[in-house]
């Protein structure tokens, strides 16, 4: 009899007779990008297979930073990471002239231009459609991330983010509850222990699931 586990994490397309619908980490080429177990990525217009292409931004081969998505996050169709692509800020002008060689190469070190630092998403995450997420930001876990939200500044843990500049417009839980969770952090069960207790993961329950945690 087949063990209920759920869907194999290394399944791409994991609904059956559905191919817009893919487990992100498998199409994942990028040296510097990494994505959780579990994590889907749903997309009509291109084809969630062509993720690297269209979602992440201004990834050059030269890139210092990474892309890290945790698992169990769900990403909609339009999600766009910008990894890169400072301009100097500390000139007159803001025009990328060494990119064009040709005798502009050394009008300054674009090597050296200042990065933000590598966007991190946390666990159990969900980005609404077309949200965008700008270089260097930090999601926590839980979050959820609006449609059409442009997140410009670091995410706390189960906070819900909408708007242009996104801001944060509540919290999922209070601070206690959400203390909690975070030392429950159930992404990180064993998926047998997972599939045990779906229920209380999909529930309000945070007692009985605080119990559960420490078996």
């Amino acid at each position: 009899m087949k063990k209920n586990i759920g869907p194999d994490p290394n399944t791409i397309y994991p609904i059956k007779n559905y191919d817009k619908l893919v487990f992100l980490k498998n199409f994942i080429k990028a040296s510097n990008i990494v994505v959780g177990e579990y994590t889907y990525f749903d997309d009509r217009r291109h084809g969630p297979e062509k993720f690297e292409e269209y979602n992440v931004l201004y990834n050059y081969d030269f890139s210092k930073v990474k892309l890290i998505i945790g698992k169990f996050c769900a990403i909609a169709a339009e999600t766009r990471f910008i990894m890169t692509g400072n301009h100097k800020l500390d000139a007159i002008s803001t025009y990328p002239f060494p990119v064009f060689q040709e005798g502009w190469e050394n009008a300054f070190d674009i090597f050296g231009l200042p990065v933000r630092g590598d966007v991190v998403v946390g666990n159990d995450v969900w980005f609404g459609y077309d949200s965008l997420i700008m270089p260097g930001v930090k999601i926590g876990h839980g979050a959820i991330i609006g449609t059409r939200a442009v997140v410009v500044k670091d995410v706390p843990p189960y906070s819900v983010v909408a708007g242009n500049p996104g801001k944060v417009v509540k919290q999922r839980f209070d601070d206690a509850t959400i203390a909690r969770l975070l030392r429950i952090a159930w992404w990180d069960w064993d998926i047998e222990k997972i599939n045990k207790h779906l229920s209380l993961i999909c529930g309000l329950d945070i007692d009985r699931l605080e119990a559960v945690s420490v078996e």
